[in-house]
């Protein structure tokens, strides 16, 4: 009998998040599922690890499905440090992470805890999948996306990613859609703005906000892909160095 994978679940608004709780029963379906996962929300962390305060981690049962369920003091890179290192045992067959309650199509992968989750994943070897719905209701509806999680999820365990790849999958808020649609990231930012108030000891103090704007007009880009009703799908590598400006760069009088 061919053996089930083992499948790491982490995200970053919670463990308790509808969410997470969504994927996990998708991961029920494949393999066997061990959880790691923030005890808190720990949205827009990015890559960020516990490094100067002490680190939680406790074994706790939500529902039915998965072998282990434990909830941590750290972040979403933590959660997956932490499962490699000291939880699981072996390493994971694969690793998902989400599903977010928010997009991180375009440039909001480099906030997004959940991609991070994923990416640190990457570094370890481990293949990894981000799933995030374009939705940041916390009683968003997660059900018509099953059936596309578990396919690319299959896809995945069938052929494997290359070194330094992960997945980045996004869904726009719909309850049908167009299909999938292999895309590039788009280029895109925010352009923030501080509301600044006065608390009620004098005290200043600031509110991020801010507006997404999208300057690339290409079709082939995941923000394309949301405003048409198809369920974004982008390889992202961790390794951040712009290789095409090496040969330019040693031709500097350095």
């Amino acid at each position: 009998m061919r053996k089930r994978p083992l499948i790491l679940v982490t995200n970053d608004d919670g463990i308790t998040a509808p969410g997470i709780r969504t994927l996990i029963s998708v991961m029920n379906e494949i393999g066997d599922v061990v959880v790691v996962a923030p005890d808190s929300p720990q949205s827009g962390m990015g890559h960020a690890v516990t490094i100067d305060d002490t680190l939680y981690c406790k074994k706790i049962t939500i529902d039915k499905g998965p072998q282990e369920e434990y909830q941590s003091s750290g972040t979403p890179a933590d959660c997956v440090k932490l499962a490699v290192s000291e939880i699981l045992g072996r390493r994971p067959d694969l690793c998902v992470s989400g599903i977010n309650h928010g997009s991180n199509s375009s440039i909001n992968v480099i906030y997004s805890g959940t991609m991070s989750a994923a990416v640190e994943a990457g570094v370890e070897g481990i293949p990894a999948i981000g799933f995030s719905l374009l939705d940041y209701s916390w009683n968003a509806d997660f059900e018509p996306l099953k059936e596309y999680i578990e396919k690319i999820t299959r896809n995945v365990l069938e052929n494997g990613l290359p070194d330094g790849v992960v997945l980045n999958v996004n869904f726009p808020k719909s309850t049908t859609f167009e299909g999938i649609k292999v895309c590039r990231q788009a280029r895109a930012n925010w352009v923030e703005e501080f509301d600044k108030r006065t608390n009620p000891q004098g005290k200043v103090y600031y509110w991020l906000t801010g507006e997404f704007t999208n300057m690339d007009k290409g079709e082939d880009t995941d923000e394309w892909a949301l405003a048409h009703n198809y369920i974004s799908l982008v390889p992202v590598q961790f390794d951040l160095t712009a290789h095409y400006f090496i040969q330019k760069l040693n031709n500097w009088n350095l």
